[in-house]
């Protein structure tokens, strides 16, 4: 008897603490009724006869669903979207009181349904594949959080994984990409070429300049050498000018006749036979005096 009393104390306290772990919050139920206050991680201890824990996740969930979604045109895209979202501690007591631990079908999945429905309708099917599928999962993300931010809910983020658009528009889509490529390059090229014949133009237009200046250049050089030897004739026969004219003057009568009888005396003192022919007025000297043999 004392063994089995042993027995069912331990097993009364085994059954009267529970462990919270990491990522959860504990929601006290007692006599049916939630307490207000979240229990944080660690070993709690409840009356099992009257109460018990609920462990709630308050960490990110990754909730994968496959949806048909509509599109602008009437299409049906089919896709995978993983949809981010945790429970706020402080609302744990809330969405439990309130929607209960099966709150995954009963809202977040039929709130994200019908978001993204009304989100995708409002875009062509092309802007899945495009830049406009961040802007898509953006405001399905935001459309979420109107209705799900003041029942305890944060929806982190919206993704779409995989978008499976019809054959023939997959086609199409493709086909107008290629094209586009092509256009892109075929402008690139262009504009390449417009850039290389803008390129030689100013090259062409220097080189002229270039030309022009050597060309200008040279002339100036010619002109200066031209009017530095003009200037040096006209130096020299002004000079030559200077020196006649210095001549003429110093050329006097008495020097004109001293010059006579000098070149007289120069001819009468050479051997050789001179005959000397004057106009009667000029002296000859340097004749020995008496009678001429």
């Amino acid at each position: 008897m004392k063994n089995t009393i042993l027995i069912f104390t331990a097993l009364f306290a085994l059954g009267s603490c529970t462990i919270i772990r990491q990522g959860e919050v504990g929601v006290k139920r007692k006599l049916g009724r939630l307490t207000p206050k979240a229990y944080d991680q660690g070993v709690r201890t409840f009356n099992p006869l009257l109460s018990t824990i609920i462990k709630v996740p308050v960490r990110t969930v990754n909730l994968e669903v496959k949806l048909a979604l509509p599109s602008r045109e009437g299409l049906t895209i089919q896709s995978e979207i993983s949809i981010l979202y945790r429970i706020e501690k402080a609302s744990a007591t809330k969405v439990i009181n309130n929607i209960g631990l099966d709150y995954e079908n009963v809202l977040i999945l039929p709130v994200f349904r019908s978001a993204a429905a009304d989100v995708t309708s409002k875009f062509y099917a092309k802007d899945m594949h495009s830049g406009e599928r961040a802007l898509i999962e953006r405001n399905i993300r935001d459309t979420m959080m109107e209705i799900l931010g003041e029942k305890g809910f944060i929806v982190e983020n919206v993704l779409l994984k995989a978008i499976t658009l019809p054959a023939g528009l997959s086609a199409a889509i493709e086909e107008k990409l290629r094209a586009e490529q092509e256009a892109q390059r075929m402008e690139f090229t262009k504009q390449k070429e417009k850039l290389e014949a803008e390129r030689k133009t100013i090259a062409a237009e220097g080189d002229k300049k270039a030309a022009i200046i050597a060309a200008q250049a040279h002339a100036e050089v010619t002109e200066i050498k031209a009017e530095g030897q003009a200037n040096a004739i006209k130096i020299e026969a002004e000079a030559k000018a200077r020196a006649n004219e210095m001549l003429t003057k110093g050329l006097t009568p008495e020097i004109m006749k001293n010059n006579q009888i000098e070149a007289f005396k120069a001819i009468s003192t050479s051997g050789n036979t001179k005959v000397i022919i004057t106009d009667g007025k000029t002296p000859l000297l340097g004749i020995p005096d008496g009678p001429v043999k």
